[in-house]
């Protein structure tokens, strides 16, 4: 540890080994401005926060000492003194350091801080308390209603941000839609934009799902039962499931372009993890809604469940639609 700190303040300053005092390394201001979006990445930025204080102290006050301003190197030094659970070899070091530097300034060595009889476990606070008081990530909950006679089960709910860009979700593969009496099983699924699509068929008889839904429109071809075919969604936005030889299947896959989705239950219940703190625009999707609904939120640490509403006027459409997107007729008895 020690070692590791002494290179540091060596690397930070001029040739020569003197640091102008003035200009701190980066500056004592923290938090620093790293980006958090889980608990374990915020437990890091303190981690972090804390060790950028100790390494700027200690090249401030070495500053300070090479320029003979003792109550300012004291100063520091004696901060560094304060700082909760610091490793004995680096106290002990400091605590030389910051006696001399105070008896030069023409105080008294037995004003420093009190020698650590043990190494306590403590977390470490950043300067700036009220900074991290708040909790980087949250949980946003809620309940979705409308979507008319079919009730709000579902519905897909995502969320962007209003200030700056929404990161891309990372890409996965997504368990099989089943085909199975004539069914797709889920009839509705979100998935991840880039996200692999298993199809497999568990009925008795062959299948062949497709969709017209452009720019994902795709054709999986006719497969057996106990087959699987795969498709890879690169466009975000919903994708209408049909299959050409059973014309009462339909189904439907949305596609978001956000790592920050989550799909209704049968109640209208949803709940998205891990969201950071700030503006953010939610937006819900639902298959009997002619258009989406969308509001922006303020995502706090303390704030309670959202409650979402998703028209339900959409018309079933007039045609079952082939390949082609022309009407064609039901096949009867199969």
């Amino acid at each position: 540890m020690m070692n590791v700190l002494v290179m540091l303040v060596v690397m930070a300053g001029p040739k020569g080994g003197t640091v102008d005092a003035g200009v701190p390394l980066l500056g004592e201001q923290l938090p620093l401005q790293l980006l958090v979006k889980t608990p374990e990445e915020l437990e890091y930025k303190s981690m972090t926060e804390r060790q950028y204080l100790l390494v700027t102290l200690l090249v401030g006050a070495k500053g300070h000492w090479d320029k003979g301003e003792w109550e300012k190197a004291a100063t520091k030094w004696e901060a560094v003194l304060r700082l909760p659970a610091l490793p004995a070899d680096l106290e002990a070091a400091v605590r030389g350091f910051a006696k001399v530097a105070r008896e030069r300034a023409g105080g008294q060595a037995s004003s420093l801080p009190a020698m650590s009889a043990s190494e306590p476990s403590v977390t470490f606070m950043p300067m700036e308390p009220d900074a991290v008081a708040r909790p980087s990530t949250t949980t946003v909950a809620g309940v979705v209603t409308g979507g008319g006679s079919h009730g709000p089960g579902g519905a897909v709910i995502v969320l962007r941000k209003v200030n700056g860009p929404t990161p891309k979700p990372r890409a996965t593969r997504v368990r099989a839609i089943v085909q199975k009496d004539k069914s797709f099983v889920p009839h509705v699924i979100a998935v991840p934009v880039g996200a692999t699509v298993e199809f497999r068929n568990e009925d008795d008889f062959f299948h062949n799902v497709f969709s017209i839904s452009k720019p994902n429109d795709f054709d999986l071809g006719l497969y057996k039962s106990g087959a699987q075919r795969e498709q890879v969604f690169s466009t975000p936005g919903p994708v209408h499931l049909l299959c050409n030889i059973h014309s009462q299947m339909n189904g439907w896959l949305y596609v978001s372009d956000s790592p920050w989705f989550a799909q209704a239950n049968a109640l209208g219940r949803f709940t998205v993890k891990n969201v950071p703190v700030g503006q953010w625009e939610v937006e819900v999707w639902h298959e009997w809604a002619s258009q989406p609904t969308k509001q922006v939120v303020t995502v706090t640490g303390g704030m309670g469940e959202l409650s979402l509403n998703v028209d339900g006027d959409r018309r079933a459409p007039a045609f079952v639609p082939d390949k082609a997107g022309k009407p064609r007729q039901p096949q009867l008895g199969y």
